[in-house]
């Protein structure tokens, strides 16, 4: 598995993503151009990351000019035909605006910049990312972000529980889901969540910043390990 770390003006993870994938994880990684057509020699086996950052300043809202992006194109049919498509953060709501996500991120409840380590528990075990979490497990990962209020109307939140496709949610550090720990205010807590296929993953919390030692936390690591092992066994 490869994978292709797209690029766009205010991206500011790109490089924290390159050196986790790389450099820790072993995996060949590339750049891509917000300006590129293509995505060159990717396949399908392969995988895509929206990184965290503010694009093109997060004029308009977030997201909704970096939707438009040449590569954007290509990003869209290589998820139809069943790539693998990981947004983080801004690439989170980047996955939203171009469609391939349901729903939106919005201004924070409390309308200010929120950047520390929150808990967030795993759904699921039934996602690439999840593949190596048990349902109910809890991990510290860091946020950093203004507009990370997950929101969508009332059928798509069914949807998304009864198809088991909310990959995470807010927490606190027993696991337990409430007020409290729902730093943003987004709906039922939602930290993350996949499509209908299980192939495009979004979440506003940032687990390359959790996946070394030095960092004092590894438990974004497993996120990525997860998302690996699955296309090993396809």
């Amino acid at each position: 598995m490869k994978f292709g770390v797209i690029v766009f003006p205010g991206s500011n993870c790109d490089d924290d993503m390159i050196h986790v994938l790389g450099t820790v994880l072993g995996r060949e990684t590339v750049k891509l151009w917000h300006k590129e057509e293509s995505l060159g020699d990717l396949t399908t086996d392969d995988c895509i990351i929206v990184p965290g950052g503010f694009s093109y300043g997060d004029y308009v809202r977030a997201g909704a000019v970096a939707r438009f992006s040449p590569i954007m194109k290509s990003v869209i049919d290589f998820a139809n035909r069943g790539g693998y498509v990981f947004g983080i953060c801004n690439g989170f709501q980047i996955l939203c605006e171009a469609g391939l996500l349901p729903g939106a991120l919005l201004r924070n409840r409390e309308q200010k910049f929120i950047a520390k380590n929150v808990f967030i528990r795993a759904e699921t075990d039934n996602a690439p990312t999840n593949r190596r979490l048990s349902p109910g497990q809890v991990l510290r990962i860091p946020i950093a972000h203004a507009e990370g209020r997950y929101y969508a109307d009332e059928q798509t939140i069914y949807e998304l529980n009864q198809n088991d496709q909310v990959l995470f949610r807010y927490c606190d550090g027993a696991g337990d889901v409430n007020l409290d720990s729902n730093y943003n205010g987004s709906i039922g807590n939602i930290a993350g969540i996949c499509n209908a296929q299980r192939n495009v993953f979004g979440m506003m919390p940032h687990p390359e910043r959790a996946s070394e030692d030095i960092l004092g936390n590894r438990d974004g690591f497993t996120i990525f390990q997860g998302l690996v092992e699955a296309v090993a066994v396809e």
